[in-house]
């Protein structure tokens, strides 16, 4: 069932201005009878200013002056409200996070320069003058910039990114790779720092036994002989 726009606003209202019960007040409203009840006894935790649903043409004066002559009545609306629709336009960011925006702009533009300055301003929220100001490094904080993952720093999601990416290399008849290959040589050499910890994890793993079966151990290259083991 439709329902007003403000249904408190609009209960507190008809509890001021109308001999209306409480049941088809709650019923008009959508709410519950004991939250027109607090209203009623001003109880609610905030002092609710009333609004007139006969000015805002959701109810007429006749409707409730039949639902005052009979309590059993339930109102019927008049128009249901207009809905509010998002209007087009750069996407909204938190403002925490819109001091990071050059940084994801940055990074993008250097990492995937075929992504045009309309595709970045709706996925990073921006206008094309300051896409522009960082692609020409005439942007007031230039010096300041550094490229950034507009998904490590929050200004979209990955599934986003890739989708962008993927529409503009089609765009511009770039094959797009199987997978990100930007980040192979930080992944290889992570992974050889990891095994060479592993190696030297065990180097000492055997050493430490060893040194409880043999006696004195060198250690590495120092000539260090433990003085204690004889």
């Amino acid at each position: 069932m439709a329902q007003p726009l403000m249904p408190h606003a609009t209960a507190s209202w008809m509890v001021d201005n109308t001999s209306l019960t409480f049941e088809q007040i709650a019923d008009f409203c959508g709410l519950h009878i004991l939250e027109v009840q607090a209203i009623a006894d001003d109880t609610a935790a905030t002092k609710l200013t009333g609004r007139d649903p006969i000015r805002a043409g959701e109810l007429t004066q006749e409707e409730i002056e039949r639902g005052q002559a009979d309590p059993e009545v339930r109102l019927h609306m008049h128009k249901e409200p207009d809905q509010t629709r998002r209007t087009k336009g750069p996407r909204y960011t938190p403002v925490s996070k819109r001091q990071d925006k050059p940084d994801g702009i940055a990074w993008i533009i250097r990492n995937h320069p075929e992504i045009t300055d309309g595709a970045i301003g709706k996925l990073i929220g921006t206008t094309r003058s300051t896409i522009a100001a960082i692609r020409d490094r005439s942007h007031w904080n230039i010096a300041n910039i550094q490229p950034k993952d507009p998904v490590t720093l929050g200004l979209c999601s990955q599934r986003e990114l890739d989708a962008i990416v993927a529409k503009a290399a089609k765009l511009a008849g770039i094959e797009a790779p199987l997978h990100d290959t930007r980040l192979d040589g930080d992944r290889e050499a992570l992974l050889e720092q990891l095994r060479a910890e592993r190696v030297a994890h065990a180097r000492e793993a055997a050493a430490a036994l060893a040194a409880g079966e043999e006696g004195p151990v060198t250690v590495g290259d120092t000539g260090f002989v433990d003085p204690f083991k004889r």
